[in-house]
Order: structure tokens, then sequence, then C-alpha cells
């Protein structure tokens, strides 16, 4: 009992302040509230140098890459660097047995030789202007929820119409604070974005699943791509005469590397955070959906992975798949371990506690805020079964079965066509026909069928009965309630999983294509299970989750008013942020010390001959046998990785991680495994991210790719001589 009271005390003694090292900070506000505390930490560029309209800055090197994640340009023509792991889909997509660049690695000449991507993008951020006053103009206090939005939307249409801004240049407006602050964007996207240099997988994905989310980590991931510009250096679609891109601002590469204590800096598009959830929220993900989620993945990566060994062809194919399935797995299990591990709902409810003191004490906050806390625990105790249905729904049918989301995307040109007949899908039959032929392409449906007789499991036993279709239990019942036999007839019966079938039907015209999903026996299974999930389970869901919502904006408000001496800054949203801290090792438990470094060395002590996780290509062990690492080792060692305390998330992948001076050191592509709650709670205790060391880059490119011209074209830099 004494021990649980210290830890609350401490928590309330603490909550007040945020560390140094923890937010991901718009770089438009870095002057008034980071700029000294940065400095402090050894930082010796200013606020301009990171930000700035009206010169280039380190901003100017940093695009969103594809949307999902973030790259940064390394030369004076164009050469962007981001992670395997972000370019991997496209390294794939250029790959065959034949001519594996994903297995092998991808090392081209020259730039005639680099690899268009259809649909990759490079979004660079212009200038960021805060129009919260604009967009909420005429939105009052007691204002109704739908008289609210359509006011912010009206008004953000009309900010956005009379944003400065070029023709080729785009606007957009992200709401910030749960909606009590909004931030205006010009973009500048270009879309001709071809692949230039790739290591092996086994460099590139090196330690796979079983080192995802850890640390001490020996990855190279990172893949090297091109933007290239019209003729004017603008943005254009891809065309044999487009030219190398001209940027405002490319960042200098240092070969000093950085040592223990150095500041850094990681500058990108983090994805999505939830700093400010109250304590049921987070009772409800650690304790309730992580062990739903994690449990359905258990048996969808056992299936794959098992698969993926024996067949070289299989782990190609579904090498991108099983990543992004097992990525979130393992990050949830983190996620969990870690909140318990750092008392993180324990100093939630303190924070809340002391919230709940301080508005009791204000007779204006205790009417407008006094029962925030007590309608948060009305709000999530009704959703949380309607949440657990959602849950198990959405993994079974929405991520993990392909046959599910495959037949539900078919569902959607069903419904086009029964609302517009052939004119409605006229104009759209080849992207349908693009999509069907991508589908097959990496699509083994023995492996799939292995998921669902698998996930079916969960779905007749852990599902309540109330949330299962009636036409899935009937055909159940029929297979003698065996999965294998449900599988079958499943898969047996099914037209639209043979090519052959889709492809006629494809031929012969929107008519028969529609007749052909519709009439699919498998389709009535699929779609009488998310039919379900789309009705009263999921209705009720949204119902209650948009009570939620306006609560926590509400509660947001309130957070800052409430604690006026703090430094808030907002969740991530996939808009472009900095994040700040120091290279820095950890202790994860008890007598274990983990240091800021990794090094070739401990490649090769993890090496399994042949083994898809752990193999190291010849020609790595060589180099590392005769130590040639050139002007890229250190003291005779070849740094790997790196780990530091800023505080990232999924989006950050790609990130540029610069020293003091503003020069590329690393590329940030994970956190450890205990710090993976730093979505919901952070703690500068175990919360690190980690990095791929520059200078193996480099060696990587350089020395096994054998294209040391890329090197070539960078300018390399000794800030530490």
């Amino acid at each position: 009992m004494i021990k649980r009271l210290i830890i609350l005390m401490l928590a309330v003694f603490s909550f007040q302040l945020v560390h140094a090292t923890e937010g991901m900070w718009l770089p438009l506000l870095l002057q008034q509230l980071n700029e000294a505390e940065m400095q402090s930490m050894g930082m010796k560029m200013t606020a301009e140098d990171i930000y700035s309209v009206n010169q280039g800055s380190l901003k100017d090197a940093i695009v969103h890459f594809g949307g999902f994640c973030t790259a940064e340009v390394i030369s004076n023509q164009g050469l962007l660097l981001t992670n395997h792991h972000c370019g991997d889909d496209y390294i794939q997509a250029h790959s065959t047995l034949g001519q594996n660049y994903y297995q092998d690695g991808f090392w081209p000449g020259s730039k005639s030789e680099e690899l268009p991507n259809p649909g990759l993008f490079a979004s660079f951020i212009i200038r960021i202007e805060d129009v919260t006053d604009k967009v909420l103009e005429n939105v009052t206090a007691g204002m109704h929820d739908k008289e609210r939005q359509a006011w912010v939307s009206r008004n953000t249409e009309r900010v956005k119409m009379e944003a400065q801004r070029e023709a080729y240049q785009d606007v957009i407006i992200r709401p910030f604070f749960e909606g009590n602050q909004y931030f205006l964007f010009v973009t500048e996207t270009y879309r001709d974005v071809r692949l230039v240099a790739a290591p092996p997988a086994s460099i590139g994905k090196f330690g796979a699943d079983t080192d995802n989310w850890v640390w001490p980590r020996h990855t190279g991931d990172f893949s090297v791509f091109r933007i290239y510009a019209g003729p004017d250096n603008k943005p254009a679609e891809y065309a044999a005469e487009n030219v190398p891109f001209q940027p405002r601002h490319f960042l200098p590469v240092s070969l000093d590397g950085v040592n223990a204590d150095d500041f850094t800096l990681v500058f990108g598009f983090p994805g999505r955070t939830e700093e400010y959830l109250p304590s049921p929220a987070i009772e409800q993900r650690v304790d309730v959906l992580n062990p739903i989620r994690i449990g359905i993945r258990d048996r969808t990566l056992a299936v794959m992975n098992e698969a993926m060994r024996n067949d070289p062809e299989v782990r190609l194919q579904y090498v991108s798949k099983q990543s992004r399935i097992a990525n979130s797995w393992k990050k949830w299990i983190g996620e969990s371990q870690g909140i318990h591990k750092t008392n993180g709902i324990a100093k939630r409810k303190a924070y809340e506690s002391e919230f709940q003191k301080r508005v009791a004490a204000n007779p204006e906050w205790k009417a407008q805020y006094g029962d925030i806390l007590g309608r948060f625990e009305q709000l999530y105790a009704g959703q949380a079964p309607y949440a657990k249905a959602r849950e198990y729904i959405g993994e079974i049918a929405g991520r993990n079965i392909e046959l599910f989301r495959y037949i539900n995307t078919l569902h959607g040109v069903a419904k086009s066509y029964n609302a517009s007949g052939a004119p409605g899908l006229a104009g759209r039959m080849d992207r349908i026909k693009n999509y069907v032929e991508g589908f097959f392409k990496d699509y083994r449906p023995e492996v799939d069928r292995q998921v669902f007789s698998s996930l079916m499991e969960v779905y007749f036993n852990e599902l309540s009965p109330e949330y299962q279709s009636e036409f899935a239990i009937e055909q159940f019942v029929a297979s003698n309630k065996d999965y294998q036999t449900l599988a079958s007839l499943i898969y047996g019966k099914s037209q639209l999983i043979r090519p052959d079938v889709m492809r006629q039907a494809l031929e012969a015209g929107p008519d028969v294509l529609a007749k052909t999903i519709q009439e699919d026996y498998a389709y009535h299974f699929v779609r009488s299970i998310s039919e379900v999930n789309e009705g009263d389970a999921l209705k009720e869901y949204q119902r209650i989750q948009e009570d939620i919502d306006l609560l926590q904006r509400e509660y947001m408000k309130a957070q800052m008013e409430v604690f006026s001496e703090k430094r808030f800054y907002p969740d991530a949203n996939g808009t472009l942020r900095v994040s700040y801290g120091k290279v820095d090792g950890y202790t994860p438990r008890d007598a274990v010390q983990f240091e800021p470094h990794t090094y070739l060395e401990g490649v090769m002590e993890k090496y399994i001959p042949g083994d898809y996780e752990f193999d190291v290509p010849e020609k790595l062990r060589q180099l590392y046998k005769s130590k040639d690492y050139g002007p890229y080792g250190e003291a005779g060692k070849m740094p790997v990785c790196f780990i530091g305390s800023n505080h990232t998330t999924g989006g950050n992948s790609g990130s540029p991680a610069v020293d003091a001076y503003g020069n590329l050191v690393g590329l940030n592509f994970d956190r450890v495994w205990e710090g993976t709650m730093s979505d919901i709670h952070y703690d500068a205790s175990i919360c690190r991210n980690i990095m791929v060391d520059i200078r193996y880059v480099l060696f990587i490119i350089d020395k096994l790719g054998g294209a040391g011209h890329l090197v070539e074209e960078m300018e390399l830099v000794h800030p530490k001589k």
C-alpha cells in the first residue's frame, strides 16, 4: 500500500512538466516553445535554420513519402533516402524470382536504370499557418456539434480558397488538440519518384520479426529513391524527359557519427498518437482490445511464417503482408507490457486526480468541467461490448483473411453497379482489372484458407453469439462444425478466387462482373459476417464514440486551461513535426543496461546461414573479415545502429536523424519494444527510437553495392573535426 501511494505521489509531482525529450512539436512554433531548451541540450542551429519560409531550411529537405513514411533529400539532384520497409512494396513490385531485387538488392549504375513507381509521391511542406481564428469564426461554446461542424467545414473551405499558393501547390487544413486549434499547410507534391538502390532483404530486413521493435538492433533499414521534376523543376507526372529535382535544401551527411549524450533531432510526419486519453480508454486498450488483436494475429502469423519458410515464392509474395500484420502485433504486445511496467495507468489516474482537485477549487471550472471524468467512465463502460465485437470482426474480416478484404472491395463494385447500372462501372473497369490482377499476383489461396480455418475458430468461440452471422452459423453447422471442412466449402465453391473466371467476367463487362460477384457463395458468406459488424454493433460503437470524441475535445480544452503552466504538444496527425533528444542507452529490466550503439560484429553474432531472418550476404561477411570499412568505420569497427530519446511513432519511419548542426547522422526506423506505449504514455526512462547509422548506409551502398557514384553525389562533412 505504501509503495502504491509513493507511486501516485511521484506521478502527481512529475506530470506537470513535459520531459525535455518528450513531444512532437510543430516546426512553426519552435522559436517560442523549444529553441532555448534545444540549444541548452547542445543544438547549434536556430529555429530559423529548421523552419523558414524566407530561405532554404531543414524542412525543405523533408518529404512525406507516399503519405505513409518520411524521406529526406540528400543531394542537389533529388536523391531521396528512406527506410527499406517504406520502399519494400516498390522493391517487391519490380522483383521476380528470376530477377529478385528484393532478395539480391538493386544497384543500378546510372540514372537511366532507375525504376518508376506509379502512384508513389513525395510531398514537401512549403509553409504552415495558424488559422484557428478563421476556422472557428462564428463558432460559439454552446453550439450544437452539427452546427459547429457545418461552420468549421464552411470556414475551412473558405480559408483554403483564400490561401496564397502557386497553381501547382495544394492546401490542407488539419485540426489540432481535438479541434481546439487549426493549422494550414501549403504543400508541393512530386509524382515521379524512381527507385535508385536497395540493399538485399538480408540487410534491409535483417532480424525481421524476431528483432522487430527490439534493441540491440542490426538492421540496415534503408532504400534510395530519386525525385524527378519537369524541365522547370516543377511537379510533373512521370515522363522520360523529366529531370532530377533540384531542392531548396538537402542534408549534408556527417562521417563523424554520434556519441552518447550527443544532441539528435528527428524531423518527419508522425502518424497518430493519443497522449491525452483518459485512464478508462487506456485500460480498455491495454487489458481488453490488445489481447484480442494479439491473439488473432498470433494465429495468422503462425500460418504465414510456416508457408514463407517452406517456399521462396510464397516468401516473395507475402513478405509485405506478413510485415504489416507482424509489425502491429508485436507493437501491441510491447505497448501493453510498457504501460504496466511504468505504472502508466496509475500515473494517468494521478494526473486526473490532480485535474479534479484543481477543477473543484474553481467554481467556474467546476460548473464547466466537473463531470468530465465521470462521463468518460460511463461512456467507455457502455461502449465496451461493441468495441470488443468491432475488434474481433475488424481483425478477422478486415485485416487478416485476404478473401474477406478482397470480397468486401468487390462489394463496393457491386454496390456501384446496383446504384447506377453498367454506366456506373464503365469508366472504372481498367482500375478494377488492375486491382484484381494485383490481388492474384500475390495471393495463395492455400495459405489464406489455413488462416481462414484458424480464425473461424476464434469467430465461433470467442465472439459473442449476438454478433455472429446466422448464415455463417448455418454453413458452419452444415460443415459438421469442422473448420477445415468449412474452409474447403467456402474456398472450393468460390468463383471469385479463380483468375480465369474473373478475367472472363471482366472482359465480358459490368453486367457479367456484377452478376459473378453477387451470385458467389463466398460473397454471401463474407458479406453476412461484415453486415453484422456494419449493423447494430458498429452503429452503437460509433454513436458512443461520437460522444467520446466530443468529450475528448472538451477535456483537451480543460487540460490546457487547468494546467496552464504545462507545455502541451499536439497529438501526431500525419503533419510535419520535430522531436529532439539525445543518444542514450536505457535499462529495460533489472540488472540489464543497454548501450546506445551496435556494430557489424553483432550482425555476425546473429548470423544463421540460410535463415530468412538472420542470413548474411557472403560479400558482407567478406568485408567484415577483411575489415574493409573505408572511411565509414570507427576505430576498426563498423557502426550499424544507435538509439536516442527522440519521441517518435509510425510515420516517422524514414525520418532523418540530424546532429546539432543539421547534418544527417542516422535514419529513424523503429522504437524499442519496452517503449512502444509512447503513443499513449511517454516515459523518458525507457522510450527510445532506433536509427540506422548513416555510415552503415554509406558503407553498404559503396562497399557492398558498388554504387559509390551515389555517395559521390552527396555532400560529406566532418563537423567534429
